[in-house]
C-alpha cells in the first residue's frame, strides 16, 4: 500500500512539473507565480525611504511587516541613484512617470520596451509602453526593455546566433494567467531567452535587465550578493500570528 502511496505521488509530481513548463533550458532557472493565490509585489524603498537594493535589505524589511520572502529578481532598469529608468507605480502610487523617449543608447530604449503590471484585482499583464495607460485599477508596475515577445512575435531586433550574449532576466505571461519568471545561469543571447517565453506559450514577455541580474529562490539560489538593485519583484508570503508565536518559543 505505501509503495503505490509513493508511485501514485510521483506520477502527480511528474504531472505537475510537466504542467509548469512546455519545455526547460538548462541554462535558465524558472519560477512560476500564480497572481490569484500568491502576493507578487514590487520594492524600491524601505519605511525610512531608504532604497532598499539587495534581497538582504528586501528580507529585513520584510520581516518587519510579518512578511516572508519566497523569491525576487531585479525588476527593471535604474539609474546611477538607483532610482528606476521608466514608470514605477507601487500600491497604486505612481513613483516614476512612464519613459517614452524613443531614440537613446541601451536596450530600454530597443523599441517597443514594455511595462510588467499587477492590478488590484491580482492580474498580471504586459503591455507595450505605447500602449500602456495608468489607471486606478494598476496596482504594482514597472517599466523595463526591450519587450521580448509581443502577441506571440519575438522581437524583430532579435537575431538567431547573436554573439550580443550577458546574464539575462525577465518576466513572460503564461496562457493561464500565471506569472513565468526567468533567469539564464550563463550567458545567453537575445534570440535564445525570448525563445524559452515563446515555447512556453507566453505571448508577451519582457526583458528586465543583464549582467546584474540575480534571483532568490531558495533552496535553489539565494543569491550571489554582490548585486544592488533599484526596483525588486517579489513573491512574498503573510506570517500568520500562529507562525510567529511557534517561531518565538522556537527561539
Amino acid at each position: 500500500m505505501k509503495k503505490i502511496v509513493l508511485i501514485l505521488l510521483f506520477i502527480v509530481m511528474t504531472l505537475g512539473a510537466e504542467e509548469s513548463l512546455k519545455q526547460e533550458d538548462k541554462r535558465i532557472i524558472s519560477h512560476i507565480v500564480d497572481p490569484k493565490k500568491s502576493e507578487i509585489k514590487l520594492y524600491l524603498k524601505d519605511d525610512n525611504g531608504t532604497i532598499l537594493k539587495t534581497f538582504k535589505n528586501l528580507k529585513s524589511h520584510l520581516k518587519k511587516q510579518s512578511k516572508e520572502l519566497l523569491f525576487a529578481m531585479n525588476g527593471g532598469m535604474y539609474m546611477e541613484n538607483s532610482m528606476p529608468l521608466g514608470l514605477y507605480v507601487e500600491k497604486g502610487k505612481r513613483i516614476k512617470k512612464a519613459n517614452r523617449v524613443k531614440k537613446a543608447f541601451g536596450n530600454f530604449y530597443m523599441q517597443p520596451n514594455g511595462v510588467f503590471f499587477i492590478t488590484k484585482k491580482r492580474n498580471a499583464y504586459i503591455k507595450k509602453t505605447t500602449n500602456f495607460r495608468l489607471k486606478e485599477y494598476v496596482d504594482f508596475a514597472t517599466q523595463s526593455g526591450p519587450m521580448l515577445l509581443i502577441d506571440g512575435k519575438m522581437h524583430p531586433r532579435f537575431m538567431k546566433g547573436s554573439k550580443n550574449i550577458h546574464i539575462r532576466n525577465g518576466v513572460g505571461i503564461l496562457e493561464d494567467g500565471r506569472v513565468l519568471f526567468a533567469i539564464s545561469t550563463e550567458l545567453i543571447n537575445f534570440y535564445d531567452f525570448a525563445t524559452f517565453f515563446k515555447n512556453n506559450g507566453c505571448k508577451n514577455a519582457l526583458y528586465f535587465d543583464g549582467a546584474i541580474s540575480d534571483i532568490y529562490l531558495p533552496p535553489k539560489h539565494e543569491g550571489y550578493g554582490h548585486s544592488r538593485f533599484g526596483v525588486m519583484v517579489a513573491e512574498v508570503k503573510t506570517i500568520e500570528k500562529k507562525e510567529i508565536d511557534v517561531r518565538n518559543v522556537k527561539k
